[in-house]
């Protein structure tokens, strides 16, 4: 049986077809899984927040926002260094959050969930806001100078940005340790265990007060990695915060009271969202992870990690 030169043509073109259809659908999982882990990280925040209060705070990707903007004022006005600007961005959110927690949040703890919720969204608000009233500040896109914003890496016919790959090994690292924080530490133990049941926890001598507010600076802290992991990514704006409303997807898919959840949740609306945007017609990308909270909640309603609670009537 003899082959025509055309018909070998057409068999090498199309392998080259499929090799690069593979390679481009490669690329769609790392960038989907780079910004899933941007929406893990503030699907963290929520989580931390939700399970030493049981209140749901709608200001955490605002609290991101900041930390973006506090980063940026840390390189460009105060002229730190990167990695210097990034630790004192991270502790003055962590910072500000227990200072949130205090004079804000404390004060109507016992109130009805529904004015928590409020008061959170409030929050978020009057950051963005006051954020953008600074002149020639809050109203402009800025770029956050970081050193490997540029590079690019080559793996054969793959090019992985560094970027990418700085998101993904800093989601991993904080990870790591905050499950070493909650796994040995003292302060991680009383922190689960005032999670599960407060009064009791109060009765054992743990202050749960001052844990409450070291959970909420702990999850402004995470949301400040967050922002300053996004910024090179999209730029550091105002209205970054509102990547807050994709990520409480990525709560609820990995169930609502799990931290590795969250993670899990946040790459699976990430590498959903960045294939949807390429293989699907345009408008599928805003609306795909919304619809992966709902056939989560039809399949799974507590979602893939969250625990089933029953009550006793």
């Amino acid at each position: 049986m003899k082959f025509s030169p055309c018909s070998l043509e057409s068999v090498h073109r199309s392998d080259a077809n499929i090799l690069g259809d593979n390679l481009q659908f490669v690329q769609l999982v790392i960038s989907g899984i780079a910004q899933g882990c941007i929406y893990g990280l503030i699907a963290l925040g929520f989580v931390l927040i939700y399970k030493a209060t049981e209140t749901v705070s709608f200001a955490q990707g605002d609290l991101m926002m900041l930390g973006a903007f506090c980063g940026l004022a840390c390189m460009t006005l105060l002229g730190f260094p990167f990695w210097l600007a990034v630790l004192a961005a991270v502790g003055a959110m962590a910072l500000f959050g227990m200072f949130v927690e205090r004079l804000v949040i404390r004060p109507i703890l016992g109130q009805p969930a529904f004015s928590i919720v409020m008061l959170t969204i409030g929050i978020g608000y009057v950051a963005r806001g006051l954020i953008t009233m600074l002149p020639g500040i809050g109203t402009e896109t800025h770029t956050l100078p970081v050193p490997y914003q540029e590079q690019v890496w080559s793996l054969g016919s793959l090019v992985i940005n560094a970027v990418q790959v700085v998101v993904i090994s800093v989601t991993a690292l904080l990870c790591l340790g905050l499950y070493v924080l909650f796994r040995y530490s003292k302060l991680g133990i009383a922190m689960q265990a005032a999670s599960q049941n407060q009064l009791a926890a109060y009765y054992m001598g743990i202050p749960v007060k001052r844990l409450n507010g070291l959970v909420w600076g702990l999850a402004a802290a995470v949301a400040a990695v967050a922002g300053l992991l996004l910024a090179p990514i999209t730029f550091v704006h105002a209205n970054m915060g509102f990547i807050g409303l994709k990520a409480f997807p990525a709560a609820v898919v990995g169930g609502f009271g799990s931290l590795p959840g969250a993670i899990v949740g946040g790459l699976v609306i990430g590498i959903v969202e960045s294939l949807a945007g390429f293989y699907l017609p345009e408008g599928f990308k805003d609306i795909a992870p919304y619809i992966v909270v709902l056939i989560m909640l039809m399949v799974k309603p507590n979602g893939l990690f969250g625990e089933k609670l029953r009550k006793k009537v």
